[in-house]
């Protein structure tokens, strides 16, 4: 097989002389260096791309707890994708995910598993189109999705929340909580959506579960 490729042991063995390891050793330096390069390059990509984050703009991570944002996984991205999604003008996507990066004692609560998604989207709307009306923004979202073990540590939550399916969210706006609970029925009762509203001192509850309630 060499022979076809070579004649002869001169085609393949060059003399050596001083001016020819110089310019040897040149290229092999050159090789080297974008060997290297190249080394370098992929394990940034490999490093960027299994460490990768959502590329929302929205997201602040230095405002999330790093060890919950890792918990999460790929979960994380396709939530704030689907938050996004949803293009609510008065909510942020960041008021969405902080809203679960919370914990009770050492326990951490999570986003909602993918199949749970959708629930949260009217209720999200409800409280958009709240904000726009009355023209007020909202404070925060204090709480939605709740893990089950999570939600049993939540001091006054119900075993049969409406928060563990992802259909409800505790909010406050820049205004008092008795004008919130007040439009969120007034809008309901009007067929904005059919849900339930829960008046409190500090918050209103607002979900979507398709069957009026107050309290």
């Amino acid at each position: 097989m060499l022979n076809k490729t070579f004649s002869t042991l001169s085609q393949i063995i060059t003399p050596v002389t001083p001016e020819w390891s110089l310019v040897c050793r040149r290229k092999a330096l050159g090789i080297m260096g974008s060997v290297g390069a190249a080394i370098v390059a992929g394990s940034q990509s490999a490093s960027g791309f299994f460490s990768r984050k959502p590329t929302d703009p929205t997201l602040n991570y230095d405002e999330l707890p790093a060890i919950w944002v890792e918990r999460q996984g790929r979960n994380l991205n396709g939530y704030v994708d689907f938050i996004a999604n949803l293009k609510l003008g008065k909510i942020t996507v960041q008021q969405v995910i902080s809203a679960h990066a919370k914990q009770k004692g050492s326990l951490w609560n999570s986003l909602p598993p993918q199949e749970l998604w959708k629930n949260i989207g009217t209720t999200l709307k409800v409280i958009d189109y709240i904000s726009k009306s009355i023209n007020v923004p909202v404070r925060e979202l204090v709480s939605i999705y709740r893990a089950p073990v999570y939600n049993a540590r939540c001091a006054g939550a119900k075993r049969a929340s409406w928060h563990q399916t992802n259909f409800a969210c505790d909010v406050t706006f820049h205004t008092n909580a008795a004008t919130i609970t007040r439009t969120a029925r007034s809008l309901r009762n009007r067929g904005l959506f059919r849900g339930g509203v829960g008046g409190y001192y500090g918050f209103t509850h607002i979900d979507s579960r398709g069957q009026n309630v107050d309290w």
